[in-house]
């Protein structure tokens, strides 16, 4: 295989052509597993796609708290697309090359979304923080202008962090092997198959890690620990069980994302106590599977999302009838027509 040679500070730098994704290799029955990630790609876009449609229509829903869930749904959709499609086509396909600067393209969008999934938990965190424990206060804190800076902030920052780590890649020296063992083109197998020094790299994945999980995971954490102490102050229990109850499907979105991936990242990538294909499998699958629950478990199960989205199932399954109906008679008009009616919750 040729490789293509580049000069940088005076020294030789060479990258490949590509790099061959190598994967699931010990694993016989891994098409099947291929085919239920197609299944969990075409979940999340669907229902990622609904969710998104029904705010951004609904004049009503423009507010800060579905500002923070629209921006989960948006960073769903980009972090499924950029990595399972390509999965399906290294894996199921057969078609394992892949570029070496559309490696890069690759693991900069995965790393990016993966990020922007990490601090959209978060927010979603300090909104339930500011609702429970600042009721009186929380139209005046929590604001759409305030929540569109948070929002723009992390996507600015990881962009910026994720584009630094990602060029620096392109300082690294391939001279022999180019197989990745992973199920993408991820950035700690591809670093350590350079024949150069990758010191910098490894800090710089060792540092985003904490910065980009551990750090929005303890900030949810201390959340809900000033939550539950607002909680366990207030004097009616019915109160307590509508405050509480209003957080455990953002409960249960922070386990299913941040424990499969701090467990695997401990044992499998620092410890390495896990074995090497069982990390892949199992880092593959808590990278996808959160973008599909999400928007199953707590945007849909939101009051506000749930009845438009109830509303425009049904209106597409009789539109056509109720259609031909009003051609037939138009003197015949629908009474819930005359009025919009917006049911905002206050």
């Amino acid at each position: 295989m040729s490789f293509l040679r580049t000069v940088l500070n005076d020294s030789l730098i060479i990258h490949p052509p590509g790099f061959y994704i190598i994967g699931f290799e010990t694993f016989p029955f891994i098409s099947v597993y291929f085919i239920f990630l197609l299944f969990v790609y075409v979940v999340t876009v669907l229902f990622n796609s609904l969710v998104i449609y029904v705010i951004v229509f609904n004049h009503c829903l423009h507010t800060a708290k579905f500002l923070a869930v629209v921006n989960l749904a948006v960073i769903d959709l980009f972090l499924n697309t950029s990595i399972i499609p390509s999965m399906i086509k290294t894996f199921l396909v057969k078609d394992n090359f892949i570029p070496f600067n559309l490696c890069l393209v690759q693991m900069f969008f995965y790393y990016m979304f993966g990020t922007l999934e990490s601090y959209a938990l978060a927010i979603l965190a300090y909104d339930r923080l500011i609702a429970i424990c600042f009721p009186l206060r929380h139209n005046s804190i929590n604001t759409l202008r305030s929540m569109s800076c948070i929002v723009g902030l992390t996507w600015s920052f990881a962009l910026g962090i994720i584009a630094f780590s990602t060029g620096i890649m392109t300082q690294l020296s391939f001279c022999s092997s180019v197989r990745v063992f992973s199920y993408f083109c991820d950035y700690a197998p591809v670093f350590r198959l350079a024949c150069n020094d990758y010191t910098l790299h490894w800090s710089t994945a060792t540092f985003l890690t904490f910065l980009n999980l551990v750090v929005p995971f303890a900030f949810i954490l201390l959340s809900y620990i000033s939550i539950l102490v607002t909680v366990f102050r207030m004097k009616s229990l019915d109160s307590r069980v509508k405050a509480l109850a209003t957080c455990v499907e953002h409960i249960i979105l922070v386990a299913v994302f941040y424990i499969p991936l701090i467990t695997i990242f401990t044992i499998g990538f620092y410890l390495r106590l896990i074995d090497p294909d069982q990390r892949v499998l199992s880092l593959s699958l808590a990278s996808c599977i959160p973008p599909c629950v999400n928007p199953i478990v707590y945007s849909l199960k939101t009051k506000e999302i749930k009845i438009r989205a109830l509303a425009l199932v049904r209106q597409n399954k009789i539109g056509t009838p109720q259609t031909n109906q009003q051609k037939s008679n138009p003197l015949r008009v629908n009474k819930t027509q005359q009025k919009p009616i917006c049911l905002c919750s206050e």
